[in-house]
């Protein structure tokens, strides 16, 4: 068997939004999501390139002279953020908002009791994630639940081998120009815009 090596590795791209930028409003305002999705996403985008350049590089050299702790690190990051904000657009649609169903409700019932106790949950592992990072409702395979996470950055403090269903962003960049340091108040009105179909799709295919 022939097995073709690649010249370069393989590149990250910015995904399009699948809305308007002003799609998410009165709750996200145009503004933040043209700043958040054409600038932010894409400086995570670029950093996970730029790691990977460096990666490359560093194989030509035989890794002499390298951080590569440092470019790992950098990797992780960068490529966390990216697909976590991948995630996260398609997490939202314009007149979004409800509760679950089908599969991901039954699974909501069934692990936090009812889906009011999972938004209270949720909600409250948003609010007090220490500085930058995400609130996550995450699948583990191992036990068959689901599991909600609050991440510090993107890459820090998440169970290995779960998959995000829903994602929430609580960086300050995502809200402070709308909600100033209201995180609460960004919060409350994220659930308005959440896609609950899209959701459902990310369980189901698990």
């Amino acid at each position: 068997m022939i097995i073709a090596v690649r010249c370069s590795m393989a590149k990250y791209t910015l995904p399009p939004l699948q809305y308007p930028y002003d799609a998410l409003e009165p709750h996200i305002s145009k503004e933040i999501m043209t700043l958040h999705h054409d600038k932010h996403h894409l400086a995570y985008v670029n950093g996970a390139n730029a790691a990977l350049d460096k990666l490359e590089n560093a194989r030509k050299n035989n890794f002499t002279g390298i951080d590569i702790r440092g470019i790992e690190r950098d990797l992780s990051f960068h490529v966390s953020g990216h697909i976590l904000h991948s995630i996260f657009w398609t997490n939202m649609k314009p007149n979004g908002g409800g509760k679950a169903g089908g599969k991901l409700a039954d699974m909501i019932n069934r692990d936090f009791g009812s889906f009011d106790m999972f938004k209270v949950q949720f909600s409250e592992t948003a609010k007090n994630v220490e500085g930058i990072g995400w609130a996550i409702l995450a699948y583990d395979p191992l036990s068959d639940q689901l599991l909600t996470f609050n991440i510090e950055k993107h890459n820090m403090q998440v169970g290995q081998n779960t998959i995000p269903i829903l994602v929430l962003d609580v960086w300050e960049h995502a809200y402070y120009l709308q909600y100033k340091n209201d995180r609460g108040s960004y919060i409350n009105a994220w659930w308005n815009v959440v896609n609950w179909d899209d959701a459902e799709k990310r369980l189901t295919k698990v």
